[in-house]
């Protein structure tokens, strides 16, 4: 039994991405349905309610990945991707760009390869460990990051793998050096501090 029927999905979505691709609400579905199961026993997120997780984690996430800049890039770095966001949901939304979920906490990423297999995401790869521990010469063209709890520390691991440019789903603007340049913040719909914000090398 599904958590959501898809056009409730659909319709939650709608305020993020208009229109918002079918397919990507029938695998949204299918991720969300394994992220409630998997929430009962193992805390993926403090939000408990399928609506709110739509809202919140789906239609954040989607926000972002139409905010990515063109074209679109090639690769895609996850910094500490939790449950999936925005990583996971940029992924379904934009099938062509190859996306690193870097994950380290075991049981994270075991619900990721999971979401990822069910999902049958052959452009997803779970890094199960923490971004410093990539090999050096894994760079991407953008980096991610959602709800990190020290930033400063993030921003430090996510800048030697940027190629290109980082974007935040943030609630601040944080210091960049000088070789990013800061765009100016986007809102999220229906937040009241939520921004995306993209900084973009060179």
């Amino acid at each position: 039994m599904s958590t959501l029927l898809e056009p409730e999905i659909y319709r939650i979505l709608t305020p993020y991405l208009n229109p918002v691709p079918q397919q990507a609400v029938a695998s949204l579905t299918d991720y969300l349905d394994l992220l409630v199961r998997w929430n009962g026993r193992t805390n993926l997120t403090a939000i408990r309610s399928p609506e709110e997780i739509v809202r919140r984690h789906f239609g954040e996430s989607l926000f972002a990945g139409t905010h990515l800049g063109e074209p679109l890039p090639e690769t895609l770095l996850d910094l500490g991707s939790g449950a999936g966001f925005p990583g996971l949901p940029i992924a379904i939304l934009h099938p062509q760009i190859k996306v690193m979920l870097a994950e380290s906490q075991n049981k994270k990423a075991s619900f990721l390869r999971e979401v990822v297999r069910t999902l049958s995401l052959g452009n997803v790869e779970v890094w199960a460990g923490r971004a410093e521990a990539l090999p050096a010469d894994r760079v991407f063209h953008t980096v991610t990051l959602r709800a990190v709890d020290n930033m400063k520390a993030a921003l430090e691991a996510a800048i030697p793998r940027a190629e290109t440019q980082i974007v935040l789903l943030t609630t601040e603007i944080p210091g960049f050096p000088a070789e990013f340049t800061v765009e100016p913040a986007i809102p999220l719909p229906g937040s009241e501090s939520g921004i995306v914000l993209r900084a973009v090398r060179g």
